[in-house]
């Protein structure tokens, strides 16, 4: 019985809670900030950004960018490897309401069988992108897995090249690239040694309030006040379907909008409605 007590006790000790909790704490993913044409990316590698859902497996478990606990079926987990991966769950080109309609489920379900785990980094791996995605990518030759698959990465022969790229993703109904320097190790939060590249840039904020239509759009939404998480309040008015203005996102929820820079006072350019953020609490 003692040794049994003495198991548990150092299975569920704090130390080991605690260590779990802080490789979940979201501040300490990755995160990239925009491409501007000031970085030199020649040498760096690139692959398309997939628009899914971020997951980060710990070895054992699947969580969340905001570390929650995601339920996946056990075959949907099995060919994972016995050490942490990044990857976004996806289920293909324009189809993220239907990945976070899966994956935002407290059960498992045969829905998941859907989806893959796309890798893209190995987190807790020392070394350089370059030397720590090699892990994974052993990983799954030795070990493949019809759930889950390392991301390509293209290494990036000039800006003619990155911009030829993208604009073959955008013809296919991709939304854009991710750029990486390939010698660069990982860092908690924004990074300036990855990025992402579009045609715009695009952000997140919580909306305060409908305003309502007037001339085609009369007794429907005319457009929203959001505010973004500086506390800058602004409206987006264009960019809904006609469901959405008779039905839009609720006050409180968070949605994700485009824009073409900014102007001097720190307002966006010509924002633009793209979608309500389904997994923002995830």
């Amino acid at each position: 019985m003692i040794r049994i007590l003495l198991i548990v006790a150092l299975v569920f000790s704090p130390f080991r809670l605690a260590d779990r909790a802080q490789a979940m704490e979201p501040a300490t993913l990755m995160r990239p900030h925009s491409y501007d044409d000031t970085v030199s990316v020649t040498g760096w590698w690139m692959s398309e950004k997939l628009d899914g859902v971020r997951g980060f497996w710990d070895g054992e478990t699947l969580w969340s960018k905001n570390g929650h606990p995601l339920h996946p079926p056990a075959e949907f987990i099995a060919g994972l490897p016995p050490f942490a991966v990044e990857g976004e769950l996806w289920a293909g080109r324009n189809r993220f309401e239907n990945t976070v309609s899966m994956v935002m489920q407290d059960n498992p379900h045969p829905g998941w069988l859907t989806l893959r785990l796309a890798i893209f980094d190995v987190p807790q791996e020392q070394g350089s992108f370059q030397q720590r995605i090699v892990k994974a990518q052993d990983w799954f030759q030795h070990h493949p897995s019809p759930y889950a698959y390392v991301i390509s990465q293209i290494p990036i022969q000039s800006v003619s090249h990155m911009e030829a790229e993208l604009e073959r993703i955008l013809q296919a109904g991709g939304e854009g690239l991710i750029v990486r320097d390939p010698q660069a190790g990982y860092t908690a939060g924004r990074s300036n040694s990855i990025l992402k590249v579009k045609r715009y840039e695009d952000a997140e904020a919580v909306v305060v309030e409908h305003l309502a239509g007037t001339g085609r759009n009369q007794g429907r939404l005319g457009a929203l006040r959001v505010k973004r998480a500086d506390g800058v309040q602004f409206k987006i008015g264009s960019g809904f379907s006609d469901e959405e203005r008779l039905a839009p996102p609720a006050v409180g929820s968070v949605i994700t909008y485009k824009f073409y820079g900014m102007y001097q006072s720190g307002l966006p350019k010509f924002p633009v409605y793209l979608r309500q953020r389904l997994d923002a609490g995830l």
